[in-house]
C-alpha cells in the first residue's frame, strides 16, 4: 500500500497535468494617462492630484482610487513588481500584480499627462498586436482634444483581446477603433464619468469567470455607484450596453 502511494505522488510530481486542469495564465495590460491640468482639457481637480508628472500623488495612479492605491491595498492582488525608473521619457511607473486566486497578471503603465497621445497610441498597439488578453485604457479622453490616425490590426496578431476604456463617452470615440484595432469592446462608457480604479477592480472577476457582458456593465456600474453616492440605475447607465443577450466573454 505504501509503495502504491509513493508511485501515485511520483507521477503527480513528474507529470502535474495528470487528472488535474491547470488555469491558463491570463493577462491584462492597463495604460494610464496621468491627470493633467496643464496639459489637458480635463475639469480642474485640485493640484496636489493634477500634476502630469507627479504618478504618486496622481488622482488616476497613487490616489485611494487610483490604480496603484486602489489594486495596490487589495486583497485580491498581490504587487510583484514596481519600477519607478522614467524609461523612454513618457512611461513614468510602472506595476505588476498577480491575482491572488486566479493565474492572472496585471501590468499598468502610468504616462505622462503630457503624453496622453502616446498612452492612447500604446493602449491601441496592444490591441492590435494581441499583446494581452485584456487590454484598459484609464484617463481623460483624448480624443476630445486630438486626432489620431485610425489603428489597424496587425496580421500576427496573437489573439484577439478584450477592451476596457475608461474614460468620459468612450464609446462614441474609442469603439470603432478598437474594432479596427482587432479588438472586441467589453466596457465603455456613454458620458462624462470620473474612470477610477475600482471600476476596473470590481469586473475583472466577472472576466475571469467569463460572465456575461451584461454582468460586467451591472457589476461597473455598481460600483461605480457606491463611489459616486448615486442609484445603481444611473451608475449602470454611464456604462454603454454592448449586447443584450447572455454571451459569455470568450477568454
Amino acid at each position: 500500500m505504501l509503495i502504491r502511494l509513493l508511485c501515485i505522488v511520483m507521477l503527480m510530481l513528474l507529470f502535474p497535468c495528470y487528472g488535474f486542469s491547470q488555469e491558463k495564465v491570463k493577462t491584462i495590460g492597463v495604460f494610464v494617462a496621468l491627470a493633467d491640468n496643464e496639459h489637458q482639457g480635463i475639469v480642474k481637480v485640485p493640484d496636489a492630484v493634477g500634476k502630469g508628472d507627479d504618478p504618486d500623488k496622481n488622482l488616476y495612479w497613487g490616489t485611494a482610487d487610483g490604480l496603484k492605491g486602489f489594486f495596490g491595498r487589495s486583497k485580491d492582488w498581490k504587487k510583484i513588481q514596481t519600477n519607478n525608473t522614467n524609461t523612454n521619457g513618457s512611461i513614468l511607473r510602472t506595476m505588476v500584480f498577480k491575482h491572488t486566486r486566479h493565474q492572472v497578471v496585471l501590468n499598468a503603465f502610468a504616462y505622462k499627462g503630457e503624453a496622453i497621445s502616446k498612452c492612447i497610441q500604446a493602449f491601441e498597439m496592444a490591441i492590435s498586436s494581441g499583446t494581452y488578453d485584456m487590454v484598459v485604457y484609464i484617463g481623460h479622453n483624448g480624443l476630445m482634444d486630438f486626432t489620431l490616425p485610425m489603428p489597424n490590426k496587425n496580421r500576427d496578431q496573437v489573439k484577439t483581446p478584450d477592451c476596457v476604456v475608461l474614460c468620459c463617452k468612450s464609446e462614441e470615440y474609442f469603439k470603432k477603433r478598437i474594432i479596427s484595432a482587432g479588438g472586441r469592446p467589453i466596457l465603455l462608457t456613454t458620458q462624462f464619468m470620473y474612470p477610477g480604479a475600482f471600476i476596473l477592480h470590481a469586473i475583472v472577476d466577472d472576466w475571469i469567470s467569463g460572465k456575461s457582458l451584461n454582468t460586467i456593465r451591472s457589476s461597473a456600474g455598481a460600483a461605480y455607484a457606491k463611489n459616486q453616492n448615486i442609484s445603481k440605475k444611473a451608475g449602470t447607465g454611464v456604462f454603454t450596453e454592448i449586447i443584450k443577450n447572455n454571451d459569455r466573454v470568450e477568454n
